[in-house]
């Protein structure tokens, strides 16, 4: 389910929740609604608004936080790619097979990390050609040996971090925790609508306060889906690192 499609189901639950308890207020027995009570509704609805704020905020900074690692790693990660073609490049002309296949392994790379999720042998195997195609060079001076090590050791780094990009490019989320989530919304706003006086003015502004809620709710599971939807990740470090391959 899209981030937006959540966000509206949180809107109608929260808003559809105050909304319901601006129509119960009539319907409570006066003693439920004396000023003792009230003092202890607006008691544990306050330390129940207080953890969803404080959750809310936490979430929101774990996901940029994480979504900013990412950002980081496909930089670093096309960063690589070029290093390693110009090792390969200084090696000497004997490297062109190994090139041309560290093209193909990116060219999928992008695709995989960027598209619908695939079977990742065939992944695995492109990547396993280039660093069998680095093993099996046979060095004759030190400055081959020197730019062999060092295509092994960038091999290595990179295998490393597309994995990590490609096994987090889904939501990490859990359903229950975002229900947990919802469910105090409701109630919170549900106790707001249920003090309320009914007439525009009120019913505007919860309405406004359920859009902002269910906004930071979009936000949250954006930034959990980096490499998808309306803020995503770009793939253009790694389409220009491709361009630089091979020249």
């Amino acid at each position: 389910m899209s981030p937006l499609v959540v966000s509206l189901i949180v809107l109608l639950c929260i808003f559809g929740s105050s909304l319901g308890g601006l129509l119960l207020r009539p319907h409570f027995p006066d003693g439920h609604l004396n000023t003792e009570s009230k003092e202890v509704i607006k008691l544990v609805v306050g330390i129940v608004g207080t953890m969803t704020g404080m959750v809310l905020g936490l979430l929101v900074a774990s996901a940029k936080s994480s979504f900013d690692s990412q950002h980081h790693g496909v930089s670093q990660l096309a960063a690589n790619v070029v290093v390693l073609d110009r090792a390969l490049a200084h090696y000497g002309p004997e490297t062109q097979a190994t090139r041309e296949a560290l093209r193909k392994t990116v060219t999928d790379m992008i695709e995989r990390i960027w598209a619908e999720p695939k079977p990742a042998n065939g992944d695995a195997t492109k990547y396993e050609e280039v660093y069998d195609h680095i093993l099996a060079l046979q060095p004759k001076n030190e400055s081959q040996r020197t730019n062999q090590a060092l295509a092994l050791k960038v091999v290595h780094d990179t295998a490393q971090m597309r994995w990590l990009l490609y096994s987090q490019r889904i939501g990490s989320i859990p359903p229950v925790f975002l229900i947990l989530l919802v469910a105090w919304l409701a109630i919170t706003f549900g106790s707001y609508g249920l003090f309320a006086p009914r007439n525009a003015t009120t019913i505007a502004v919860l309405l406004l306060g359920s859009l902002v809620v269910s906004s930071a709710v979009f936000l949250i599971l954006e930034l959990d889906r980096p490499f998808g939807g309306i803020m995503h990740i770009s793939s253009q470090p790694l389409r220009n690192a491709l361009a630089q391959v091979g020249q």
